[in-house]
């Protein structure tokens, strides 16, 4: 071994002991192990920065943008919001949603699906009575499974496409990893919805029900549109269609007066207010479902006109604050900052009459309906302190049909090959920008930084392993292991190593690792190498024994009230599984 090969695997060695340790954040372990590698002189200096504009790296970002805009316009939401039902049998929910948990997971980031998927998993756990831990890891597994249905489903795809494109000359197309990726992920949820769920262990069914359910709720009100599915329906009716949002409504209001004869029959009628009692995002979910309107601030309020993106803001009013000793009407939040406010809690309790007249005071809690352009004016001006984890974009869903259609044309054109994915997916964003479905000051905060300067850091390095004969060096080994064995074997040798790697390391990180490996070791078989980037590209997505694998499992730690040890009681026989279904359908459909 040459001194760049001792170094660099000692980089690598280092950095897998630190991300498993799990001390320092993977981002910053994969951006120190860079810097070390152009200290020492592996990596040149020139090159150092070179992963950042890499085309998968762009992809990744642009994907994560793009799906913004997806939630954002209320799409997924109104689609999910149908699914929760308390009447469905246990592995009836979990088929179900683990179904659309893949199904969305391989036209948009897994994490994302996730994202989505989750709440309604929650509320769903505590209509049904019972602990949301049962039902959360099978969500995140079938998320993972679902992402390697399609080209942007996850980065480990992206990744070993772009490692293909400099092999062989030309990337993989959107649907080349559905035949493989859907074996696998049928045969993975069929096995979670069926049977894996029951593997839990104990600790992970005794969390409380509804573990995300201590978001503080206000007394709140919407307006009646003219075009809201509830203009013309009872009431009661309405009652019945915001619980399935976890939202209660307590009272209306029409012409300025509280509806007390026989209320539940009442027929609702545009500009009728309707007071609830919820959460931000149940409020707002309920709001956008039904073509509900905010208040406009007044004391009579009337709809309120969406001119640009707004957001909710959870808000505490420190001792000292401006607006201390004022009221919202005093203070001028309608007329001068263009925002209202939506709900206020005072010692625990939310208050409910003449919020515009309430006079704040140190220690009280404030929901504000603030433009997004408008909102640190707001708070600088007011003293309020943000809570942490406290704001919501508000979901824009007249923008509903803009986001769907440009990101279906995005699918569409990458899978006729009329343009790359990087490509299409950056039209997607400036179209999101151009037609409001998010802001220009805003599709930044959708990137998942810490996974852009992963990928960004770890790609020089792959590279680096590669030039420096380190890949071919692992190759040989494997090749040399699995001598005298059909190539499969060595297939099968590589796709277990994988497994392992990204079961303590990052998925992307491991996938940088990995492909070059495969293509090495496809060149020491004398075979295509194909199968073995696939290989990779599915043993690296296929993280279930630890909450570090993937973000994913991470993600529902808390919530699920897992421990680090869980994850491997569901996750060692579903990787089994999906060794077992990915083997012969790589040599089908990639032979050798």
């Amino acid at each position: 071994m040459s001194f760049a090969q001792i170094a660099l695997f000692s980089i690598f060695a280092a950095m897998m002991v630190l991300m498993f340790w799990g001390r320092w954040r993977h981002d910053l372990v994969a951006f120190a192990g860079l810097m070390a590698a152009v200290l020492v002189g592996i990596v040149p200096a020139q090159q150092a920065f070179s992963g950042f504009g890499n085309p998968a790296t762009m992809v990744v970002a642009l994907v994560l943008i793009a799906t913004a805009g997806l939630t954002r316009s209320g799409a997924v939401s109104r689609l999910t919001r149908m699914l929760a039902s308390d009447r469905r049998s246990l592995t009836g929910h979990i088929l179900l949603f683990c179904g659309v948990g893949g199904l969305l997971s391989g036209f948009m980031n897994n994490i994302a699906a996730l994202a989505m998927l989750m709440p309604i998993d929650l509320q769903a756990a505590r209509k049904a009575g019972r602990v949301a831990g049962l039902t959360l890891m099978p969500l995140a597994f079938a998320t993972i499974l679902g992402g390697m249905l399609t080209l942007i489903g996850t980065p480990p795809n992206l990744i070993v496409s772009g490692f293909r494109a400099e092999v062989l000359g030309e990337p993989y197309r959107m649907f080349d990893f559905l035949p493989v990726g859907a074996a696998v992920a049928v045969a993975g949820i069929a096995f979670i919805g069926l049977f894996g769920w029951r593997l839990i262990p104990v600790s992970g069914r005794g969390g409380p029900v509804g573990a995300a359910d201590g978001a503080r709720r206000y007394l709140a009100r919407l307006v009646v549109t003219e075009a809201s599915s509830l203009a013309g329906a009872s009431l009661g009716d309405a009652r019945a269609d915001a619980l399935k949002a976890g939202v209660r409504i307590i009272g209306l209001m029409r012409h300025g007066h509280a509806v007390s004869d026989d209320p539940d029959a009442a027929i609702l009628a545009p500009q009728d207010v309707l007071l609830l009692r919820a959460a931000p995002s149940s409020l707002d979910e309920f709001r956008a479902a039904d073509r509900l309107a905010f208040p406009d601030g007044r004391l009579e309020p009337r709809a309120r006109k969406d001119v640009e993106g707004q957001s909710l803001l959870e808000c505490l009013v420190p001792v000292g604050a401006d607006i201390i000793g004022r009221s919202a009407q005093s203070f001028g939040l309608v007329n001068r900052y263009d925002s209202v406010l939506i709900g206020m809690r005072r010692r625990g309790v939310a208050l409910r009459d003449a919020l515009p007249r309430q006079e704040i005071a140190a220690g009280d809690l404030l929901l504000l309906l603030v433009p997004e352009s408008r909102a640190e004016d707001v708070l600088a001006a007011s003293g309020l302190l943000r809570i942490d984890g406290g704001s919501l974009p508000v979901q824009r869903d007249g923008h509903m049909r803009t986001a769907i259609g440009l990101f279906a044309l995005a699918v569409l054109a990458t899978s006729l090959g009329l343009v790359s994915m990087p490509i299409a997916l950056g039209v997607v964003v400036i179209g999101y920008v151009l037609t409001g479905v998010l802001s220009i000051n805003e599709i930044y905060d959708h990137v998942d930084w810490p996974v852009i300067v992963l990928l960004g850091a770890m790609i020089p390095l792959g590279i680096a392993l590669d030039e420096t004969g380190g890949t071919a060096l692992i190759a040989r080994l494997l090749a040399g292991l699995t001598e005298g064995y059909p190539a499969w074997i060595a297939l099968l040798l590589l796709m277990v190593t994988t497994m392992c790697l990204s079961d303590i390391l990052n998925n992307n990180a491991t996938t940088i690792i990995a492909a070059p490996v495969g293509i090495r070791l496809a060149e020491e078989l004398g075979v295509q190498p194909d199968a073995f980037l696939m290989g990779v590209a599915v043993a690296a997505a296929c993280a279930f024994l630890t909450p570090i694998g993937h973000q994913n499992n991470t993600l529902i730690l808390g919530p699920g009230n897992y421990r680090f040890g869980d994850y491997w009681r569901m996750g060692l026989p579903l990787e089994i599984i999906v060794l077992a279904v990915a083997l012969p359908m790589l040599l089908i459909v990639w032979p050798l």
